[in-house]
């Protein structure tokens, strides 16, 4: 369990980084980070570095597919933690 912890604890770090990274390039008008990419983050447990990223850095807040997809996602993550908390303990 605790490695679980540890897991979330890197994936949000990385996430929200990479989130920032983004925002950088785009200021600087560089070379881009894939969507693709930073929904991947969000989708392998990244959804709360993402949202904080994205509130923090005032980044992608201006795409549906970012504003609704990652509460969307962290809403599905913690759906299923409660499945598996519950499933577990009967």
């Amino acid at each position: 369990m605790k490695a679980f912890w540890i897991y979330l604890l890197l994936i949000n770090a990385l996430t929200f980084t990479v989130y920032g990274l983004d925002k950088r390039r785009a200021v600087k008008k560089r070379r881009r980070i894939s969507e693709r990419s930073l929904m991947a983050l969000a989708v392998i447990g990244g959804s709360p570095g993402a949202l904080a990223a994205m509130s923090i850095f005032r980044h992608k807040t201006r795409h549906k597919k970012f504003t609704l997809g990652v509460p969307l996602i962290l809403l599905l993550q913690l759906a299923a933690a409660v499945y598996v908390y519950y499933a577990h303990l009967g």
